[in-house]
């Protein structure tokens, strides 16, 4: 496994092993993606979508039975504003403030995950008005500042001017921003140029299962034969090339493995701006 490095000179795997949607089988899923040599996790203090007391547990399986040491493993959770939450499910009351919901939520992770370091927080999604985005990013800078987390990022950002503004009106700068990466916004083509440009590392989701036409066109099957690799693997190969971290949420061991053995071939530099063409 290769790895990016980020503005905060922390190392992120070029596969992170995302982990919504597995319900009660997060915590076996997370233990075998570890096993099979994934070495990042994406969770989210966000009960209606992520089970991460569940991560917590397959990670620290892994960790007792010496699969992977923490200081390999990049852990990435996310605060969730109220909006995205199931109300009747939340790590923090609906009465508390906003700089309140943000320190339970993070207690509640650090719990969660049982761990006391987390090495990216990422804000799930813009708060509106700006005010309100910059109160919200000051009070997740105050667990960088306590050396609680070794990065901060911002999730669902598909306005660059939000981006900007944030950026802007912060004293710790967003190391990472992670979006859907499909065709209804355009593929953030503006965002990633920007991005690239601030050395902000982009992460994707959604990758394979918003682009079917793409992973199933005739020029990666020809790569796909060409190279001797599934046709998922020549499209994350792909993203890796652009600089793009994709999350992986798979439930198979097959694929785990297949979707992480990329280090061993290089697309074309004509190939990779077919495939970017077609975005």
């Amino acid at each position: 496994m290769s790895f990016f490095i980020s503005s905060e000179n922390i190392n992120i795997p070029n596969m992170i092993y995302g982990t919504a949607w597995k319900k009660d089988k997060t915590s076996s899923l997370v233990y075998e993606a570890l096993r099979e040599g994934f070495k990042g996790i994406d969770t989210a203090g966000q009960p209606r979508h992520y089970n991460e007391k569940g991560v917590g547990e397959g990670i620290d399986k892994s960790f007792k039975d010496n699969i992977i040491k923490r200081d390999e493993l990049y852990i990435q959770t996310k605060f969730t504003p109220i909006d995205g939450q199931d109300k009747n499910n939340m790590p923090y009351l609906i009465t508390d403030d906003l700089k309140t919901q943000i320190r339970k939520s993070f207690e509640k992770s650090k719990l969660n995950l049982k761990v006391e370091y987390i090495d990216s927080y990422i804000l799930h999604s813009p708060i509106f008005p700006g005010k309100k985005l910059i109160e919200a990013w000051l009070t997740m800078e105050e667990f960088y500042h306590s050396k609680e987390i070794g990065q901060l990022g911002i999730s669902n950002c598909y306005d660059l001017d939000v981006l900007k503004y944030l950026y802007n009106n912060s004293e710790v700068k967003p190391a990472i921003v992670q979006n859907r990466f499909y065709a209804q916004s355009g593929y953030d083509k503006e965002i990633r140029v920007w991005c690239k440009q601030m050395g902000i590392l982009y992460q994707s989701f959604w990758s394979l299962t918003a682009n079917p036409e793409i992973v199933n066109s005739s020029l990666i099957n020809q790569l796909s034969k060409k190279y001797n690799k599934t046709k998922e693997q020549i499209f994350y190969k792909f993203l890796n090339e652009l600089g793009i971290i994709p999350l992986n949420g798979t439930t198979s061991n097959e694929h785990m493995k297949l979707d992480l053995n990329i280090k061993d071939f290089n697309l074309e530099k004509a190939e990779i701006e077919t495939i970017n063409n077609m975005l």
